[in-house]
């Protein structure tokens, strides 16, 4: 399988991320060709901070190998990892990450800063950006409009109700 073809079962991730009302990202580890985790983001569901999907694939991930090093591995996720995930990225050991949009206001990949290429860690991750970033961009923006789209509506009949 190609990069393209696991980001789209990441995109697949953060589809069922989207009809759970959650911000649409997903995350697939990949190990010796095989997918050994998928998550998607459940930060609303489980009002945890660290319920990010690219958290969740990393911890079913460590169990399935049956370590905290990922280090044969490839992260694949819809969105630039923001600085939790990143640092989780780099203590993991994961070499390489393969992400799809580029995140301006969060990025830790490149966007705001690189933690992930920072050679003053002790592990560097090689990193691949915009691997269907249309796609996955789409699905954010289009999440994102629904979002600001239903708080017009409900605070116009707030104020409509008074």
């Amino acid at each position: 399988m190609t990069d393209e073809d696991f980001m789209e079962l990441a995109l697949a991730e953060a589809i069922k991320a989207n009809q759970l009302g959650e911000v649409p990202i997903g995350a697939v580890i990949v190990h010796g060709g095989d997918v050994i985790a998928q998550a998607f983001n459940l930060r609303e569901s489980l009002q945890t901070t660290a319920s990010h999907a690219e958290m969740l694939a990393i911890d079913k991930a460590n169990e399935q190998i049956g370590s905290w090093r990922l280090e044969e591995c490839t992260l694949y996720v819809t969105l630039e990892p923001c600085p939790m995930c990143a640092g989780a990225i780099v203590q993991s050991r994961i070499p390489r990450v393969v992400f799809g949009a580029y995140d301006p206001k969060a990025g830790c990949a490149g966007s705001i800063m690189n933690l992930l290429e920072d050679n003053r860690f002790n592990h560097q991750v090689k990193l691949m950006g915009g691997v269907l970033e249309e796609a996955c961009g789409a699905l954010l923006t289009d999440f994102f409009k629904q979002l600001r789209s239903k708080k017009k509506e409900v605070n116009k009949n707030k104020k409509g109700n008074k």
